[in-house]
């Protein structure tokens, strides 16, 4: 009778997940028609999590038919030290081929595919992040959606590849999210994705180097030993130089050693590395370790080099940070790449990438180290993961204080050819209070015509109008009266006008004792000709039993702002008509850095038609090189398979790892 596994986890269109105790069982004896006969499994009902992000789980009928098939054994982690995942791109590429290989299988159509590992917490974790990648990469699925299915199983932690005990959990959700920002932000895109060409250069042997980004390279330095060893010659013989008898305390200068910059032979590794920058136009080299070559050969060649180096296994500075941060910022701008190497190339430069991450893409530290070992495994290692975790929130600062100085830099830019708007010129009638107010009057001309005599006779009959408040006027003596005073209208009417209007004033009693009245009896108000003429129309309009019309705008700038344009436009829609709706404005030509989100996953669609990207092409790397990377099925097997691995060298040894 065929082993029991543990309830299946149902992920949506014919797949599962689950598990058998350890050793699990081969698929030809779980696919045996003896064993699979009247043997349905558990399924494991999804969590309640809000609504319905699927379709529903379907009932464990007996005439269901479940395929299982395993990668346990086909797609194996190769460890620097004591890490065991999560697995690279090129077996997750190979892990989605195989998937969609057997949901496109006419054979396999009328069955339920079921992926299966060991109870192993090493390969129980790499499988269940496999089929959840798959979800992901080939149906849009959202993280959350893609660990739904598997949220209420217990996996185990991945781990750096350091020595000691782990002190950093990285799980499969950081995984997960990780790895959707990547695709969010164009970090990633599996259409042009070249499985040879990764599998070939991560080799120790042939240089060693991953594309973190379209931007970033993370690769081992490079050695030149004839060059070392010359170098450590010169040393060597200025420290052994004896003191100049002829000028006590200056040295003599050492004999030059031989020059073997022309005459020695680089490594196949080196030689790979450097024509593999100049092809593919890598603009900067940043080295974080000790000299272990000349740099004048990437100089030579057209690449710019920069030295940030600091101790292995340590954290490097705010400035080594900052510094990074804005010459890698610079390169990638323009369209540039930038290649960052330490001794080994994964933890003191996976530590600067990751902070470029954080500080340009907005990845938490989480996310950002779990995509990067999916990408090249091994990065950050040691106390730098928890270096990146407490500086997250800095570098965030960091990246909103330089987007702020980005947008004021951009308006300052913008607004540099606008010409400001002069002040507008004093009004007519100031000019004319200060005139009277500083100027004596002056004897009044004789009349020319008989008319203008009357004119001026009731000009002059006329009280004037009240000062402009420029200083306090004198006390004054404060008399208490039982009658209502009565408050002349100061205003200017218009000439042949009705007199003006008076108005009763509350009863008002001031201090005899000299002391100062109110601001109101000091000061008298301003008042100007746009005031009389304002006055002037209320009480023309309340005698002829109308609303008076509103004086016009004489300043010209608020006669076309938003304000007035509002009014225009409601009065001329009519009382009744709705009002308008707000016209968007045009996008930001700075697109965001946080990420969008992906596609909605229709989970009435079919699976039978080719998967598509989010821009409508199809997925051309499903069927491209399948050959090469699916093997073909066999008499034993009778099923497609990944293709086996050779396994990958370390590229440091255990002494070159810091606890």
């Amino acid at each position: 009778m065929a082993p029991v596994c543990a309830p299946l986890c149902y992920f949506g269109d014919r797949l599962y997940f689950t598990t058998f105790p350890y050793p699990a069982p081969s698929p030809q004896s779980l696919n045996s028609t003896a064993s699979n006969a009247g043997n349905a499994p558990r399924i494991r009902p999804q969590p309640h999590m809000g609504a319905p992000l699927g379709p529903s789980v379907p009932s464990p009928d007996d005439d269901a038919i479940y395929y299982y098939f395993t990668i346990d054994d086909q797609l194996l982690y190769t460890s620097f030290y004591q890490d065991w995942g999560p697995l690279n791109l090129a077996m997750v590429y190979k892990a989605c081929l195989l998937i969609h290989g057997l949901l496109k299988d006419e054979d396999l159509s009328a069955h339920r595919l079921v992926l299966y590992s060991s109870d192993d917490p090493r390969r129980k974790a790499n499988a269940a992040l496999l089929m959840a990648l798959y979800m992901l990469i080939v149906h849009n699925y959202t993280p959350w959606r893609c660990f739904q299915p598997i949220s209420e199983l217990e996996f185990m932690s991945f781990r750096d590849a350091g020595r000691g005990p782990s002190t950093f959990n990285l799980s499969i959700h950081d995984c997960l999210w990780g790895f959707w920002k990547g695709i969010q932000n164009r970090l990633i895109d599996l259409d042009i994705f070249d499985l040879q060409d990764y599998e070939f250069y991560e080799k120790v042997e042939n240089g060693d180097w991953n594309w973190i980004t379209p931007n970033f390279i993370a690769f081992a330095s490079p050695r030149d030993y004839a060059w070392t060893k010359q170098r450590n010659e010169i040393e060597t013989a200025a420290a052994a130089v004896p003191v100049s008898p002829v000028r006590p305390g200056v040295a003599s200068p050492p004999k030059s050693p031989r020059k073997l910059a022309l005459q020695r032979k680089l490594n196949s590794a080196f030689c790979n590395c450097l024509e593999y920058f100049e092809k593919h136009k890598v603009d900067l080299v940043v080295r974080l370790n000790a000299e272990l070559y000349d740099k004048q050969l990437f100089l030579d060649r057209g690449i710019k080099h920069l030295d940030l180096c600091f101790e292995d296994g340590s954290n490097p500075s705010d400035e080594i940070v900052r510094t990074f941060i804005d010459v890698a910022d610079a390169v990638i701008e323009g369209g540039g790449v930038v290649a960052v190497h330490c001794k080994a190339g994964l933890g003191r430069t996976g530590c600067l990438i990751g902070a470029y991450l954080i500080w340009k893409y907005g990845f938490t530290a989480s996310e950002a180290i779990a995509f990067m070992r999916i990408v090249r495994p091994g990065c950050v290692v040691g106390p730098q993961q928890h270096y990146m975790h407490q500086m997250q929130l800095q570098w965030a600062k960091w990246a909103a204080a330089d987007e702020i100085r980005r947008l004021q830099a951009a308006a300052v830019a913008a607004t540099a050819h606008v010409v400001t708007p002069a002040t507008p010129p004093a009004e007519q009638d100031e000019v004319m209070h200060e005139t009277r107010s500083l100027t004596p009057p002056a004897a009044p001309l004789p009349p020319v015509t008989p008319g203008r005599a009357v004119v001026a006779a009731r000009t002059h009959e006329t009280p004037p109008p009240g000062q402009p408040r420029k200083t306090p006027m004198a006390k004054r003596v404060a008399i208490e009266s039982d009658e209502e005073d009565v408050e002349m209208d100061d205003t200017l009417p218009a000439l042949g006008a009705a007199p003006p209007v008076s108005r009763p004033r509350a009863r008002t009693t001031t201090r005899v004792s000299g002391a100062r009245g109110t601001a109101s009896e000091q000061r008298p108000t301003r008042v100007l000709r746009s005031s009389v003429t304002s006055v002037h129309q209320k009480t023309t309009a309340a005698r002829s039993g109308r609303a008076a019309a509103p004086p016009p705008n004489k300043i010209p700038r608020l006669a076309g702002s938003s304000a007035a344009r509002n009014t225009a436009a409601a009065a001329a829609r009519g009382p009744g008509a709705p009002s308008a709706r707000r016209v968007p404005q045009p996008p930001s030509p700075t697109p965001s850095r946080l990420p969008t989100l992906a596609k909605k996953h229709n989970p009435a669609s079919s699976l039978a038609e080719l998967p598509t990207t989010r821009s409508g092409k199809p997925e051309s790397w499903m069927k491209a090189g399948a050959s090469a990377i699916v093997m073909p099925p066999s008499k034993s097997t009778q099923r497609p398979g990944p293709r086996p691995v050779r396994r990958r060298r370390s590229s440091f040894s255990a002494a070159d790892v810091v606890a």
